[in-house]
């Protein structure tokens, strides 16, 4: 009985180590999967201006290694503090799939770009940049390229200075990029708008007024708009910049179709547009139309009637009046702005242009 027991316990010894070489085996067969070091980098950055708040340019980098799911939130120093980029309503920037990211910023002193996970959710201002932890995967900051100051391209039109966009924008959260000889004016004094193809990939056209008039009446007389594509939009409103978000402070008349072919091509806005009682939608005939926006405490109200002449006897087109989330005057100015609308299922693109005979604003 010993002997069998002795045998036995030597065979199962040998049993036992075979399972343990045929294991050791077969974890020496499996894939290994060699992890992917991070690396957060900026590869461009904009000028430094410590009063850039106006004006935007295009930021981008390289975020390898980073995770499904995993984001980019972008940052300006300015006064201070620092600023979530480029809006707080819009404080992420999606890494693309081969690790490269780009999204526009306000200009500051200082740059800082910090990928995030899923969830996270970014103040809108800080004084010092987050730590690495609590949802910070990676943090890398430059300071902004010293360069000689920039004087902003201006236009007179209809008896004002118009600021010319030079650099970007995402009003309908994807870039668009701006060139200022896309805007013009010609010998009537008219204003003309351009959406062009140029080296660099489609150019659009925007500028605003170098002043601010708070309430009263804002008046455009635009020519021709029927004959845009779908994807095309000229936007007329009113925005603060300074503000720092996207919405809330808004006035806008808008001329699109908003990539539908059969939509109507005209809307009058108090953002944010995603509140349904916010967006007023109509129609535009060929021909000279006149838009007016009338901005009281608590009442904004649009009309537009056809011709130059916005006379009580002017045919009316469309007419809306709001009187809920109108927002007070602060540092608002006059924005022109003719872009691509990227969501647009509409691939075809051809050069376009408007033109805007004429400005007027009323106490």
């Amino acid at each position: 009985m010993a002997l069998f027991a002795r045998r036995r316990s030597v065979s199962q010894r040998r049993s036992e180590l075979a399972i343990v070489i045929v294991g050791i085996f077969l974890v020496g067969c499996r894939p290994h999967k060699v992890p992917t070091e991070l690396s957060l980098q900026l590869t461009h950055v904009p000028a430094a201006d410590p009063g850039g708040s106006q004006r935007t340019d295009y930021i981008e980098g390289l975020a390898g290694g980073a995770k499904p799911g995993q984001q980019i939130v972008l940052y300006a120093h300015s006064a201070g503090i620092w600023w979530v980029q480029p809006y707080v309503a819009h404080p992420f920037t999606k890494v693309q799939a081969d690790s490269s990211w780009k999204n526009l910023t306000h200009l500051g002193t200082d740059y800082a770009a910090l990928l995030v996970e899923l969830g996270y959710k970014p103040a809108s201002k800080v004084p010092t940049l987050p730590a690495i932890g609590n949802g910070v995967v990676a943090v890398v900051m430059a300071k902004g390229e010293e360069v000689a100051p920039i004087t902003p391209h201006v236009i007179h039109f209809s008896g004002y200075d118009w600021a010319v966009a030079a650099a970007g924008s995402n009003r309908t959260g994807e870039p668009c990029s701006y060139d200022p000889a896309n805007a013009s004016t010609d010998e009537k004094g008219y204003l003309h708008l351009r959406m062009v193809l140029r080296d660099t990939g489609w150019t659009c056209a925007a500028l605003n007024l170098t002043r601010s008039f708070g309430y009263g009446t804002y008046r455009f007389v635009v020519q021709d708009s029927s004959h845009l594509e779908p994807s095309a939009v000229l936007g007329m409103y009113t925005l603060d910049l300074g503000a720092r978000a996207f919405g809330g402070n808004e006035l806008d008349i808008d001329l699109s179709r908003w990539g539908n072919a059969s939509g109507k091509n005209a809307q009058y806005v108090v953002q944010p547009f995603y509140v349904p009682e916010n967006v007023a939608r109509f129609s535009v005939p060929a021909g000279v139309v006149t838009h007016t926006l009338r901005w009281e405490p608590g009442t904004a109200s649009f009309k537009t009637v056809a011709g130059s002449d916005a006379s009580p006897g002017a045919k009316v087109i469309g007419a809306h009046d709001f009187t809920s989330g109108i927002p007070a005057p602060a540092a608002e100015t006059v924005h022109l702005d003719f872009y691509e609308f990227h969501h647009s299922k509409n691939i075809e693109r051809h050069p376009a242009e408007v033109v805007i005979e004429r400005f007027e604003y009323l106490p």
